[in-house]
C-alpha cells in the first residue's frame, strides 16, 4: 500500500497563494490544502481564467490539492443564517472538484453525547448533512467534519445517523489533544471513516488550564503510534501539516516536513 503522501495547509504559511505554493514545494511537500475562504482563492470559483492558471501552476510544481478548507463560524446546527451556509459551503465542494480534491473540511456543529436525547439542533444539523452528503455524491468532493471538541463516541452517534458516505471524518490530533481528549481513541473507534489527517500537536498546559498548539513533534500527539494505527486501517489519504499559532511558520512547517519524512513519509 503507499503510504501518505505530505501536505500542507497553505493558509499556515501566511504568504500570497502562488509565493505558498512555490514555497510549499521547496519544502518538500507534495500535496496543499487551500482554505476557500481566503482572498486569493475566492477568485477561483467565479474565473475559469485563474482556474486553469492554477491547475497549470499546481502541474508545474507537481503538486496536488488534497482538500479544500472551509470553516464557518457557526455548525450546521445552527439555525441562524443556515441556509447561506449550506449554500457557501456547496460553493466551496464545487471548488474542491474544480481543482481536483476530494474533500472539503469543516467543523460540522455541536455533538450530543451518547445517552442525550437527540435535539431539534441534532435533527438540523442531520437533516442538512444529508443535503450536503448527496450533493457532495453527485459534485464529486465529499465533506468531512473536522476532530476537536467532540469524543470518539459522539461522532459515531452522528456517523450511525446518518447514511453510509455522507460524510467522512478528518483527524486532527492537535485540537483533540487541546479538549482533552486522545487521538489514538478516534483512530480506533474511526478508522475506517477517516478520509484526511491534519498533522498539527499540542499539550495541555496544566498552569493554565488549558490546551496549546506546537510545533510538530514537541507535544504529546505519538505519531509513530497514529500513523501505526492508520496503516493498520489501510489509510490512504494525505497527511496536511497544520501549524496556525506561529511567529516563524515557513521554518516551523518546513521542521514538520522534515519530521514526518523521518516516519518515512514522502
Amino acid at each position: 500500500m503507499p503510504r501518505p503522501r505530505i501536505g500542507i495547509q497553505l493558509s499556515c504559511l501566511r504568504l500570497p497563494l502562488k509565493r505558498a505554493l512555490f514555497t510549499a514545494r521547496e519544502l518538500g511537500a507534495t500535496t496543499v490544502e487551500l482554505d476557500a475562504r481566503s482572498a486569493d482563492v475566492k477568485p477561483l470559483a467565479e474565473s475559469a481564467t485563474a482556474l486553469r492558471q492554477l491547475r497549470k501552476l499546481l502541474d508545474d510544481l507537481e503538486l496536488r490539492v488534497s482538500a479544500v478548507s472551509f470553516r464557518t463560524r457557526r455548525g450546521y446546527d445552527t439555525l441562524d443564517d443556515l441556509e447561506g451556509r449550506i449554500v457557501a459551503t456547496r460553493r466551496a465542494m464545487r471548488l474542491a472538484h474544480a481543482v481536483g480534491a476530494r474533500f472539503v473540511v469543516n467543523q460540522v456543529g455541536h455533538l450530543p453525547e451518547p445517552g442525550v436525547d437527540e435535539t431539534v439542533a441534532f435533527q438540523t444539523l442531520t437533516g442538512v448533512l444529508r443535503e450536503l452528503g448527496a450533493f457532495g455524491h453527485h459534485t464529486g468532493a465529499m465533506l468531512v467534519a473536522e476532530t476537536g471538541g467532540e469524543s470518539a463516541a459522539a461522532i459515531r452517534r452522528l456517523l450511525d445517523a446518518l447514511p453510509p458516505g455522507t460524510v467522512g471524518v478528518d483527524l486532527n490530533p492537535g485540537n483533540l489533544i487541546i479538549n482533552g481528549f486522545r487521538p489514538l481513541e478516534i483512530i480506533e473507534q474511526l478508522g475506517s471513516e477517516i478520509l484526511h489527517v491534519h498533522a498539527s500537536d499540542a499539550v495541555q498546559d496544566l498552569a493554565r488550564r488549558r490546551g496549546l498548539e506546537v510545533p510538530l513533534g514537541r507535544g504529546v500527539a505519538d505519531f509513530p503510534a497514529l500513523l501505526g494505527a492508520l496503516e493498520e486501517r489501510d489509510y490512504r489519504g494525505d497527511i496536511t501539516i497544520q501549524r496556525e499559532q506561529s511567529e516563524d511558520p515557513v521554518f516551523e512547517i518546513g521542521q514538520g516536513v522534515k519530521f514526518l519524512k523521518s516516519m518515512h513519509l514522502h
